[in-house]
């Protein structure tokens, strides 16, 4: 699914095309998506005005004056910028129109959404209760360190909590973690002060790297021009069960943690 990466190098490929513009209408085509689309925006949004595109952990939020919308990828979604008389394929279950030019939300699963709040986005329930961003200035070695003392919870389950730091999943736990050296199932309380400083360094370069790459391209998701990312094609660990090591040559195991998969060399990490 589109984790951080993908979720802020759309928005980097939207906010040249939306800022400043005003919404004329937007066309629901399918509203049963993983929260129903409200059949209030309809009534809503046209008129408003594009003040800021803003990226929330694996939110998209477009700010509107009064309020804004919060939009999620889900499990399969892209947002790509598109001519107003481009005809809609199958998925394409959104547009919202600003004149000639259209935002379209294409969603196979229809895991992701597309909901408003009035007022302060960040007083949506969905974005009340998250934790720091990654990429942000709090998150740091002394930070981890401090919020993994005592939990015996596994270090990556523990990193793929939002509640603790937003938007590493699955594929930049496990690369991150590679290049930290940790094994994924080490007690998260049991890291010591070094290798939370190691770990924090290497989920930021692993996150700066993926959008270097243009994130990563598993199933559908694409830019907001149509281009893949290919991150994944540089990958330590992820998806490569079977296959040597990059390091040692040691072939890469995969394992089941909270029923995702976990990849890892079972002789680079301790």
């Amino acid at each position: 699914m589109p984790e951080l990466p993908e979720v802020e190098i759309t928005r980097r490929g939207i906010e040249p095309f939306v800022i400043g513009q005003q919404i004329t209408s937007i066309v629901v085509r399918e509203s049963r998506m993983r929260w129903p689309v409200p059949e209030s925006l309809a009534r809503i949004v046209p008129g408003l005005m594009v003040q800021k595109v803003r990226r929330r952990a694996k939110y998209l939020i477009i700010e509107l004056g009064k309020g804004s919308l919060i939009i999620h990828l889900g499990m399969s979604g892209s947002l790509r910028v598109l001519e107003t008389q481009t005809p809609p394929r199958p998925h394409d279950h959104i547009d919202i129109v600003f004149g000639n030019q259209i935002l379209r939300l294409r969603d196979p699963r229809r895991f992701g959404c597309v909901l408003w709040q009035s007022g302060e986005a960040e007083e949506h329930p969905l974005l009340r209760n998250l934790g720091i961003e990654p990429l942000g200035p709090e998150f740091c070695g002394e930070y981890l360190y401090r919020a993994t003392r005592h939990r015996k919870v596994a270090i990556k389950q523990f990193l793929m909590n939002q509640s603790v730091v937003v938007g590493v999943g699955n594929i930049y736990a496990s690369e991150s973690l590679f290049r930290a050296a940790i094994k994924p199932t080490k007690q998260a309380g049991r890291l010591s002060r070094a290798g939370c400083d190691a770990l924090a360094g290497e989920v930021v370069n692993t996150l700066q790297d993926s959008l270097r790459a243009g994130g990563s391209t598993l199933r559908d998701f694409v830019q907001s021009n149509g281009d893949s990312g290919y991150f994944q094609l540089q990958t330590f660990v992820y998806g490569r069960a079977g296959m040597e090591c990059r390091k040692c040559s040691t072939p890469i195991r995969e394992l089941r943690q909270g029923q995702r998969s976990t990849f890892y060399c079972p002789t680079c990490q301790k």
